[in-house]
């Protein structure tokens, strides 16, 4: 469709444009041009707590939430879905996951309805060809998606899509997977990794629960890792086993980390990146949050 043979069509059809909803709008517009480059996001999500408490952290998340272009659709890759094999939410109407235990009755009363997107899904599906992916009818949107996303956009108005974590890669598989896709970021997708760069919960300081506290090892291991993050070294980052002890310790199981490699694997040439929420919390854990955007 030419942009003449748009507009026109617009002319005569008021009222159905009126009606359109975003999406559709997106992708009929689609041969006018790519949006604007959407930036990419890896949240540092820290206690289920987050989605219901008023914190430091929580106000950072809303202010970035503020500073971002408003998305078509939000793709996200959460610690909390791991599979055999990759698979993408495609229903209409995700479901609210509790997946958390000994917490107040408050936060299981929290639902987040966001729609799904099906023909986000099926775009993923695309980009990540050949690799298989599931196109998945069951799980919904698991605490490390609604319990931050809430707070980046509270009305629960743009549509979210899970993709999940394939237990079977390596981190440098995972890496080469997420940029393919890329080419979401010009269709006004806003895709955000969630988990927390520095995450052992066997070792949480829990007389510092609200601290600014962190171990030695878990000062090295953040410092190390921002470091290598705004220099651009993704390969030492992919390659964190070599890193020694203090990576470790601070990656004791690695699904709380990847999600910070599918959102730096989606840096462009010449984006800058900057940080946020930049603090260690309860001795072993990190709440550091990437923004990747336009310099």
């Amino acid at each position: 469709m030419d942009r003449q043979h748009f507009v026109r069509m617009m002319a005569v059809l008021p009222a159905a444009a009126a009606l359109m909803d975003l999406r559709t709008f997106a992708r009929l517009t689609d041969d006018l041009g790519p949006t604007p480059r959407m930036p990419v996001l890896f949240l540092g999500h820290g206690s289920p707590m987050n989605a219901i408490e008023e914190n430091r952290f929580v106000a950072g998340f809303r202010q970035m939430g503020r500073e971002l272009p408003r998305p078509t659709a939000i793709l996200c890759v959460s610690a909390h879905w791991e599979t055999r094999g990759m698979q993408v939410t495609a229903m209409e109407r995700p479901r609210t996951i509790h997946d958390f235990g000994g917490f107040p009755p408050e936060l299981y009363a929290v639902q987040y309805p966001a729609p799904g997107d099906p023909q986000l899904a099926e775009d993923a599906h695309r980009l990540l060809a050949p690799t298989p992916v599931g196109m998945d009818q069951s799980w919904g949107l698991d605490h490390g998606a609604w319990s931050v996303i809430k707070h980046l956009y509270p009305q629960a108005d743009v549509p979210v899509v899970q993709l999940s974590l394939d237990r079977g890669m390596n981190a440098e598989q995972h890496y080469a997977l997420a940029r393919q896709l890329a080419p979401l970021r010009d269709k006004g997708v806003l895709i955000i990794g969630s988990g927390n760069m520095v995450h052992n919960l066997g070792l949480v300081a829990w007389d510092h629960l609200d601290d600014p506290y962190g171990y030695d090892w878990a000062l090295e291991a953040r410092a190390r890792m921002k470091e290598l993050i705004l220099s651009g070294d993704h390969l030492a980052l992919q390659r964190y086993a070599d890193q020694g002890r203090a990576f470790q310790l601070a990656i004791p199981t690695p699904e709380h980390y990847l999600p910070l490699l599918y959102a730096l694997a989606l840096q462009g040439k010449g984006e800058a990146v900057s940080l946020f929420n930049d603090e260690p919390l309860a001795g072993s854990l990190a709440m550091t949050s990437v923004k990747i955007d336009r310099a």
